[in-house]
């Protein structure tokens, strides 16, 4: 699977950028046709705490699935962002099979 990372307004470090693959590449336990994956990071220019955010484009055949997180770290943010692509995924699969 090809994942790209963009950061915006900001320089990634690769620790961030190997999390951020080994998160993405466990999803492909829940479905077996991604074709890709794109993650935008972006920061906020706010007085918030929670001004990182974390966006996660998935290419499955037909529809792409695209979730938007904010939180304080980007990590937590990726985290949060793949649990919920782990509940859709297996809700599309099933669909799929029905």
């Amino acid at each position: 699977m090809k994942i790209s990372v963009q950061s915006v307004n900001f320089n990634i470090d690769n620790d961030l950028t190997k999390y951020i693959e080994k998160k993405i590449n466990n999803l492909e336990k829940f479905h077996d046709q991604i074709l890709g994956a794109e993650v935008f990071l972006k920061v906020q220019s706010t007085s918030e705490k929670e001004n990182k955010i974390t966006e996660i484009k998935i290419n499955l055949p037909g529809n792409d699935i695209v979730i938007k997180k904010q939180s304080k770290t980007f990590e937590e943010g990726v985290s949060m962002s793949v649990d919920s692509l782990k509940r859709q995924l297996v809700k599309r699969k099933g669909k799929v099979r029905a």
